[in-house]
């Protein structure tokens, strides 16, 4: 909004004095991440108070953990005052025109409203159950049903896949090697296939790659077109794999979070880890130079994006001063399908997909954890009538509580593996 006001008085012919700084996306950046901070410490405490006076506490269940009566009643639904300082920076900071903020703005509030009407529905059950004298733990109150959540997941993995693979704004360039002399491309009546940029005083030019490409790490070459998966006479549906495949992103790191977040800081500062990754991507693959320099594809538009990243992580740094061990308040299924939500889309939309099993190695390993344990309980029980376990308890974070570490510890060594895991995806940026 502030953009828009301050690009309407320039061209009205008003001048203020630092006005033109809203011209420059760095000074916009580090508008956005002060602003996310401030928002979530100042007045995220105000939040937490309207919390606790509403007695919107989570419910703890008894697992034998370590600290977990400590829990009870603790705020929760606090990824409303993440979700707050991701919007409001980028409301009024970034350019509002530009399919990708659009985008993402509509997949946080998207994700939150999911995650906020499934712990609504939990708090009030809780409610019922303590006006009725009914024990909460037999009330089977679980909030939203999970085919509601997936079905909401799905619905947002097809507006972001459409949008990514038919949107006119949407474009990848990839430099042409030029067979013929630049001049007959620059004198040729049909320039529509090719775009001449000026690089350091040299001509270079361009060509609109199809929207369905991706970065495929460790390999020569490095890009993967998703046409390929299907025979060359269907590739007008390659529409149809590049969706699905989009679903399945979006529901699986959504989801990832959403079981991560179960120890004090865990979730928030894995994701702000992730995030500074993702706003690396952005601004490489967003800049000229540095994407013919590192020779990775060139994704014009996605200056504005870096406001929007880096609001995100100033919201999950933020959220940390509350949301550390001892956690004053919870963020919820508000906060933790959001964080993941936003977490897939950028890294969509970043053509960086492929890497979300590196970047994203805790989100897969507690993901697998669950999986794990499942079925080999199933499998077990089916086989020879008791059901065994691989770990103590999943996912493998409460593995790690049962072995007696305590969750400050457990919280500060995943967010150490995900600065490696981070660390090892920028660097294949140049191993190929």
């Amino acid at each position: 909004m502030l953009y828009h006001f301050f690009e309407w008085l320039s061209k009205e012919g008003y001048r203020f004095a630092g006005s033109g700084l809203f011209q420059f996306i760095t000074f916009r950046v580090m508008l956005a991440l002060i602003l996310s901070l401030i928002i979530t410490t100042i007045f995220g405490k105000k939040v937490i108070l309207f919390l606790q006076n509403k007695q919107l506490g989570e419910t703890v269940r008894e697992l034998g953990l370590e600290g977990e009566q400590q829990k009870k009643g603790t705020p929760t639904m606090g990824g409303l005052i993440i979700i707050l300082a991701i919007l409001v920076p980028t409301l009024l900071l970034a350019n509002l025109d530009k399919v990708y903020i659009r985008l993402m703005l509509l997949c946080t509030v998207w994700l939150g409203a999911i995650g906020f009407i499934d712990d609504y529905l939990k708090i009030r059950a809780k409610r019922i159950a303590k006006e009725k004298g009914i024990d909460f733990k037999k009330t089977n109150a679980d909030g939203l049903a999970g085919k509601f959540k997936i079905f909401g997941q799905v619905m947002l993995g097809i507006v972001v896949g459409a949008t990514l693979y038919f949107n006119q704004s949407v474009v990848v360039k990839r430099e042409v090697l030029l067979t013929v002399p630049i001049e007959k491309i620059e004198n040729s009546k049909d320039k529509t296939k090719f775009e001449i940029i000026n690089i350091d005083g040299k001509k270079r030019v361009f060509t609109n790659a199809k929207n369905v490409i991706t970065t495929i790490p460790f390999v020569k070459g490095h890009e993967f077109n998703y046409a390929k998966l299907l025979p060359q006479s269907l590739e007008q549906y390659t529409y149809i794999i590049y969706i699905l495949i989009v679903i399945f992103i979006v529901t699986a790191v959504s989801n990832g979070a959403n079981i991560t977040d179960g120890l004090d800081g865990l979730a928030t500062g894995v994701s702000a880890i992730i995030g500074i990754c993702l706003g690396i991507f952005a601004y490489v693959s967003g800049n000229i130079k540095f994407a013919e320099y590192l020779n990775i594809m060139y994704i014009p538009n996605l200056g504005e994006l870096s406001i929007f990243i880096a609001a995100f992580v100033g919201a999950c740094i933020g959220f940390l001063w509350y949301n550390a061990y001892p956690a004053q308040v919870f963020m919820g299924d508000t906060g933790s399908l959001a964080l993941g939500g936003i977490i897939a889309a950028l890294a969509i939309i970043v053509r960086k997909e492929l890497l979300i099993p590196i970047f994203c190695s805790v989100f897969l390993i507690e993901n697998m954890s669950v999986m794990i344990q499942v079925g080999y309980f199933k499998y077990t029980k089916k086989k020879y009538g008791e059901g065994r376990r691989v770990f103590l308890m999943s996912p493998l974070h409460h593995h790690y509580q049962k072995k007696g570490f305590h969750e400050s510890k457990i919280a500060v060594r995943f967010w150490i593996v995900t600065i490696l895991s981070v660390a090892l995806a920028i660097v294949t940026l140049k191993m190929r």
